[in-house]
């Protein structure tokens, strides 16, 4: 009985840690919890919070960077959102989550260059602290946040994954964060609000 027993909150165990994991942990927000604002550096030097998009109806959060190949992978496609969804309100707004000792091919001189070489349209900012990363809960790159103004707050409206297949955008079938913003737009319900982000993990 003991055995048995011992087996089954192991297995319970498991299954509660794999569903976290899944969905990018236990901590930092859920949908429908209200963001709070930041303070972070950009790359041109100056400092940029939520606040500062005043005709904003809301926000594309993508926690990204230079070294891990997934966000790579992706990086057209965060400059096609932010092109596609800036002038209708809900701007691009990138973040370098890494440890730069562990990553330094992370630091604020490599992102102003990548910036530069991909023609980023879009505010690229260091998470220098490692403070506000673990405020979303974000554990990859990418990791997509979907903010909605309102007057309580910026609601969080959608996390995860930017679409379904990371390796080739032409062969996507679901662009998430794309039918989560058109949603919003629409004034309709997100069919998908939380969706399993796919990357690398985030190094502290």
């Amino acid at each position: 009985m003991k055995k048995t027993l011992k087996a089954f909150f192991a297995l319970f165990t498991i299954v509660a840690l794999s569903s976290f994991t899944y969905f990018g942990g236990g901590h930092g927000y859920h949908v429908g919890d209200i963001a709070t604002d930041f303070e972070l550096e950009n790359i041109d030097g100056k400092t940029v919070s939520l606040s500062n998009f005043k005709s904003a109806k809301g926000f594309i959060v993508v926690f990204t960077c230079n070294t891990c190949p997934y966000s790579v992978a992706y990086e057209d496609r965060i400059e096609a959102l932010n092109k596609k969804y800036a002038e209708k309100g809900y701007p691009v707004v990138a973040i370098m989550p890494n440890n730069t000792e562990v990553k330094p091919g992370d630091s604020m001189e490599a992102m102003q260059a990548r910036a530069k070489a991909k023609g980023f349209t879009f505010p690229y900012l260091m998470d220098k602290g490692q403070e506000v990363y673990p405020q979303y809960g974000a554990t990859k790159t990418p990791h997509v946040y979907i903010l909605q103004k309102t007057e309580k707050g910026n609601i969080v409206k959608y996390i995860g994954a930017i679409d379904d297949n990371y390796q080739d955008a032409n062969a996507v079938n679901k662009k998430y964060a794309e039918d989560a913003v058109d949603a919003l737009l629409s004034g309709k319900e997100i069919e998908e609000k939380q969706t399993r982000a796919i990357g690398c993990s985030i190094k502290v």
